[in-house]
């Protein structure tokens, strides 16, 4: 089984990837955080930074992009072919409300007028394998029968499916029955994507679905980077492993962010995940938020990781 390190806006960028890829069990991909090509066909500063060759060493990166012009995403994958990207991943799972207005990401989902020929045009013209991220449907589960069937047309190098609908967000449970449907009917490589929390969860997939060889994990790793290690290896991240990697993050993120404000932010959205892994962390992580300084932060997290019980196994616990 091979494991993926799935995109996560504003978490997963190229100082987070670089440095669990040093401190951690190595994942065997990992995507960026969505890419949106402008209508003036150039990367912007943020763009380039994430998918920087020199910024990712070492790492088997897949850029993801979000679009639903035909042309930029082509421009887009000759742009990433010129610097030594052998695949791109098309966005077609993304829930968010601005995203789905957009026509873009799981809006595109109920918008076959657009996506036919858009994967027509894609699959013709693009200069390096194309995947694609989706999930079953715009508004109803049924959806994903006419989806599969699409997709079955083209030479999708990887079909990465988050059994949900858009409007589920990331509530409730995953609709395995869909994710059946693909497993049985797929004509391309399938990789499984969603609440792979435990490594029994990732043990019942490969256990049920033989031929699936990936699985995509996001929230579940980000909670507790040790997850991977463990289901690879029998052993779970050390409180140490975890400092270390916290401190180096913070470190980097102090180094590159402009000011205060951009890097606490930052460390909070990681604590958000983080604190998973902690016994009783409320007391701590309130001064973390309150924190109005890098000393009151590097106090607020001192204490948290002195005087909360360290969980190993500890898991993805805000569904």
């Amino acid at each position: 089984m091979q494991y993926y390190f799935a995109p996560m806006e504003g978490v997963t960028g190229p100082i987070y990837r670089s440095t669990f890829h040093r401190f951690f069990t190595p994942l065997d991909r990992y995507y960026t955080p969505f890419l949106s090509p402008t209508q003036d066909r150039r990367l912007t500063a943020r763009q380039w930074s994430e998918i920087d060759p020199e910024r990712n060493t070492g790492l088997n990166l897949v850029p993801q992009l979000l679009t639903n012009n035909a042309e930029l995403f082509v421009w887009a994958a000759k742009e990433l072919s010129a610097v030594g990207y052998r695949e791109v991943n098309l966005n077609l799972g993304c829930p968010s409300g601005t995203v789905v207005k957009k026509k873009k990401g799981s809006g595109l989902l109920g918008q076959r007028e657009i996506l036919e020929p858009m994967l027509d045009e894609i699959y013709s013209h693009s200069p390096i394998a194309v995947s694609i991220k989706t999930r079953i449907g715009l508004h109803e589960e049924e959806e994903f029968d006419a989806l599969l069937e699409l997709y079955n047309r083209y030479p999708i190098s990887e079909l990465i499916i988050h059994p949900r609908i858009q409007k589920d967000l990331y509530r409730g449970e995953v609709r395995i029955a869909a994710f059946e449907k693909a497993v049985a009917r797929a004509k391309m490589p399938l990789c499984y994507n969603g609440d792979v929390f435990t490594p029994s969860d990732a043990a019942k997939i490969a256990k049920d679905y033989p031929s699936v060889d990936a699985i995509m994990l996001g929230r579940g790793i980000v909670a507790n980077p040790g997850l991977v290690g463990y289901i690879k290896t029998g052993r779970w991240a050390t409180l140490s492993q975890v400092q270390e990697f916290h401190d180096s993050l913070y470190a980097q993120y102090r180094d590159a962010m402009p000011g205060l404000k951009p890097t606490l932010f930052k460390m909070r959205e990681v604590w958000c995940y983080l604190a998973c892994m902690f016994d009783r962390p409320e007391k701590a992580l309130k001064a973390i938020r309150k924190a109005g300084s890098f000393q009151e932060y590097e106090t607020a997290t001192k204490a948290l990781f002195t005087t909360c019980p360290f969980i190993p196994d500890g898991i993805y616990r805000w569904k």
